[in-house]
């Protein structure tokens, strides 16, 4: 029976991480142990002819014929528990690998001897100093930053927020193993843990019943805070106090922050109906009662710890002649706490809508002034060991979180504003704003906003017979103004093109009555709306007013989906460049400091990518200690799921932005540019040929991939299109990219990249290239994602999709798109002298190759499902054994859309 236990890892043996082998192959044997249990000899028998099939095909370059006969034979619930199988197993050996992070990490720190980890805090500090900074400035950089990480539902998140939990505990556990001093007993312990671990996952359904709705995705969010965030903050603030002190001989003041946080989690309506008022009001208490309840923990914590007698004639004058004064004086601190939590949780429950005024406003004071004076008195009462552990942790936090926890930006498309404001016009008696041409509007908006917006005010008096669509517009900004200021954070426009679109959202705050307005952030998204942003921002600046209120620093985002999904990963990546170098430089004509919201997604077709590569490839000052970066769905379980990979990832974004900032790159010279300006030309044109001018195109994708079917998943709470368009143009980017992902074609990420690589190389320009590609970092980042993406491709398994389910005629064009595939994949090892992609990064290549034959499988099963569901068969099995492979292809290529 050995060789049956060992059904998942044989190909692991000879990677050289063996620890991580270890874990793979302890992993396998259980899950296999579980199959046998679950399911009987049969499912494991059946499963091991599938693996070793699959391995056959993918190994010997043979075609699939004899797995999908294998398959085939497979009554639906057969396929569907090996499709599971392999999903499972997949999940098993990403939670692996997320562990192995964290153990090479701590290998690093444990060895005296060796060189600090790539963008540590300590590898950066020296290397910076090393360039010539002062310590004085090193330090003034590090307390001048101001990272926000800002967390936003996933329309394709697929993976069940009970199986993630499930997927923590298996990460601890496998961490328990490293620990050396385990004894016997324990180590068995552990193994009888891991094993009911894995077996409770494998009889867990996969299959959401009911779609989420925002406020199951507001809880959602929140956990990564309560699970990992709430400890991680004062951890990362401690190594960098000290890393801070070790490079400049100073440390981290207690009320600096350089890594915040904000949510679009409750307060995203761009496209989504499902979030309303009453959802961005229970959003924002949802946040409080967590702040409350976790900020108890602590206060009641350091109450036990802090049974000293001793204190300072300060901290008796204000606790009384008490034996314990400390617990004295923070006693009525965890009171408020706990009636805090108490009254929020009695509004939660609450049935019917709430409004702003649900919110209490509660004064961050109540809590710091207490603490502070705890930490006064014992400094000066030689207890400052004590007061630098948790009461300062606690300090800490307070800077980080304060008493929200999470600020929650606000964001709608800019074409609902111009409904609003229409519908006021026209009850104002002034006509139809929407009607107006430009001038007219900013000239409108200038005076309401300078006069006290009589106008704007007068037509709300006609607010009963507007439409639900404006009503909820408007009742946005009213929950803004009745919300304590510190709820929220930004106001986002989507699809913003001009300045009216920012005075807009200005007017409406206004009317509505917000105490402190809300920056108010455009979000240029397509490739024409990135062209024409430093214009529109440069007409903003020169109004008066609007240069009044932001004073000398303004916000804009700009959007890596949409700009992709236009033009294609390689000409969106130049456009999003030099749109950001001329809004650096009209701020700075102005005297204006610029922040950058970066709308990244997890996917390289939509701007992902590894996290300091990103940061280090923007424009040359377009990072001026300041950032704003999504962390979409699945990326927040990637980024933060585990204590430790949180630990790392606030390290990286300060390291990340903090030299992007102290020692940019120098700019491109102009003809490396000029040749970056060719290729992005003649990228978008080629992309846009094949997606928006190939008359058939929408039908081959809507044939060849499960769009159709992706939309019927339960697995977010935002409709996947825009309006109720059908075309490309208002299918969002996350469910493109979604769809062919899945299929493993990942053509947005890479079409039209060899159409513009070719005409260069043909026109004799190959060593410019080549000499981009070693000099420039934005064209080496830029081109080393879609090296990956090229690696995780599998034309093989698109030309099966083909075959099984696009007609006949539209088959050439599939084949079409993986010759272009192929011609994408040689010219990109041409430029980067690679003999074979992924040449450069060898655990990576062999991570991909070893999961092949296991996602492989899963691809098969997808495409019967697929065909047998557009039979036109409704059996509810049917569709579960979908959403179970979604959720395997998901594992595979680690990432969603």
């Amino acid at each position: 029976m050995g060789g049956r236990r060992r059904i998942f890892h044989r190909e692991m043996h000879t990677d050289p991480h063996q620890p991580l082998h270890d874990d793979v192959r302890l992993l396998g044997e259980l899950l296999g142990d579980a199959l046998r249990a679950g399911g009987g000899e049969q499912l494991f028998a059946s499963v091991e002819r599938v693996r070793a099939l699959a391995k056959q095909a993918r190994g010997g370059g043979r075609e699939f014929a004899g797995l999908q006969r294998t398959l085939r034979a497979l009554s639906v619930h057969d396929a569907l528990a090996v499709a599971r199988a392999f999903a499972h197993f997949l999940g098993l050996a990403n939670i692996a690998e997320q562990h192995h992070r964290i153990r090479r990490r701590r290998d690093y720190q444990r060895d005296p001897g060796a060189a600090p980890q790539r963008a540590s805090l300590a590898e950066s500090f020296t290397r910076l100093l090393a360039a010539g900074l002062t310590p004085g400035a090193l330090r003034d950089g590090v307390c001048g930053l101001h990272v926000e990480l800002v967390l936003t539902a996933h329309p394709t998140e697929v993976v069940r927020r009970t199986l993630r939990r499930k997927a923590r505990r298996v990460a601890e556990l496998l961490a328990l193993g490293d620990r050396t001093s385990l004894t016997a007993p324990e180590r068995a312990e552990r193994v009888r843990a891991l094993r009911a671990e894995v077996a409770a996952t494998w009889l867990t359904n996969e299959v959401r019943r009911a779609p989420p709705t925002p406020v199951d995705e507001v809880k959602w969010g929140l956990v990564a805070f309560e699970q990992t965030l709430w400890d991680a903050v004062p951890r990362y603030l401690r190594a960098l106090d000290a890393a801070l002190r070790t490079a400049t001989g100073e440390g981290l003041p207690d009320d600096i922050a350089p890594v915040r946080f904000g949510s679009w989690i409750g307060g995203d309506r761009d496209g989504n109906p499902n979030v309303t008022p009453d959802v961005t009001v229970r959003a924002c208490l949802l946040a409080r009662w967590m702040a409350a309840d976790l900020y108890l923990q602590e206060v009641t914590a350091l109450r036990h710890e802090l049974s000293m007698r001793r204190g300072s004639e300060e901290l008796h004058a204000r606790a009384g002649e008490v034996e314990e004064p400390y617990r004295a004086l923070l006693r009525p601190v965890a009171e408020q706490l706990r009636g805090l939590r108490t009254r929020i949780k009695a509004r939660l429950e609450h049935e019917g809508p709430l409004d702003g005024s649900a919110v209490e406003d509660v004064d961050i004071a109540a809590l710091t002034g207490p603490l502070a004076l705890c930490d006064r008195s014992l400094r000066a009462t030689g207890g400052a060991s004590v007061a630098d552990g948790r009461l300062r942790d606690i300090l800490r936090r307070t800077a980080v979180f304060g008493m929200t926890l999470v600020r929650l930006d606000l964001r709608q498309e800019a074409s609902r504003h111009i409904d609003a404001l229409d519908a006021l016009t026209h009850g104002a008696g002034l006509g139809s704003y929407a009607a107006w041409d430009e001038e007219a509007r900013v000239a409108f908006l200038l005076r309401e906003l300078q006069g006290g917006a009589p106008a704007t005010r007068a037509g709300l008096a006609s607010a009963d017979t507007f439409s639900d669509e404006v009503r909820d517009v408007l009742g946005t900004f009213h929950v803004a103004a009745a919300l304590p200021p510190d709820s929220l954070g930004a106001y986002v426009i989507s699809m913003a093109s001009r300045p009216s679109d920012v005075l807009a959202v200005e007017l409406l705050q206004r009317a509505a009555g917000v105490r402190r307005p809300l920056r108010v952030v455009p979000l240029f998204e397509t490739v024409d709306f990135l062209r024409g942003a430093p214009a529109t921002l440069g007409a903003l600046l020169d109004l008066p007013w609007y240069r009044e209120r932001v004073g000398d620093r303004v916000e804009v985002m700009v959007g890596y989906s949409d700009s992709a999904k236009d033009s294609g990963r390689l000409a969106a990546a130049w456009e999003l460049f030099t749109a950001q170098e001329r809004m650096v430089e009209v701020c700075r004509a102005r005297g204006v400091h610029l922040t950058l919201f970066h709308g990244r997604g997890g996917s390289v077709g939509r701007g992902g990518g590894p996290t300091h590569l990103a940061i280090q490839s923007q424009p040359p000052g377009s990072v001026d200690g300041t950032i704003r970066v999504t962390e979409q769905g699945e990326m927040i379980d990637s980024q933060f799921g585990l204590p430790e990979i949180a630990d790392r990832t606030l390290e990286v974004y300060t390291t990340a932005t903090l030299e992007a900032t102290l020692a940019p790159h120098a700019r491109a010279p102009d003809e490396w540019r000029r040749l970056m300006q060719e290729l992005a030309d003649t990228s978008r044109a080629a992309y846009r040929r094949v997606v928006y001018e190939t008359p058939r195109f929408l039908e081959y994708f809507r044939l060849a991939t499960p769009e159709r079917e992706l939309g019927r998943l339960r697995i977010g709470s935002r409709p996947a299109r825009r309006g109720g368009g059908s075309g490309v143009e208002s299918l969002r980017a996350i469910p493109w990219v979604f769809a062919w992902t899945q299929t493993r074609l990942m053509l947005p990420a890479w079409l039209g990249v060899g159409d513009a690589l070719d005409a260069a190389i043909e026109r004799g320009q190959l060593a410019e290239l080549r000499a981009m590609y070693a000099g420039w970092p934005f064209f080496r980042s830029t081109l080393d994602l879609i090296e990956m993406v090229l690696a995780k491709s599998s034309p093989e398994i698109s030309a099966f999709y083909d075959a099984q389910l696009v007609p006949a005629p539209l088959q050439e064009l599939g084949a079409e798109l993986r010759t272009r595939l192929d011609r994408t994949v040689r010219a990109t090892l041409q430029v980067t002298g690679h003999d074979h992609l992924l040449a450069g990064n060898p655990v990576l290549r062999r991570s991909i190759d070893v999961r092949n034959p296991y996602v492989d499988p899963i691809n098969l099963v997808q495409v019967e499902v697929l065909s047998r569901l557009r039979a036109a068969e409704e059996d509810p099995e049917l569709f579960d054994a979908f959403l179970v492979t979604v959720n395997g292809v998901a594992a595979g290529m680690r990432n969603t859309g």
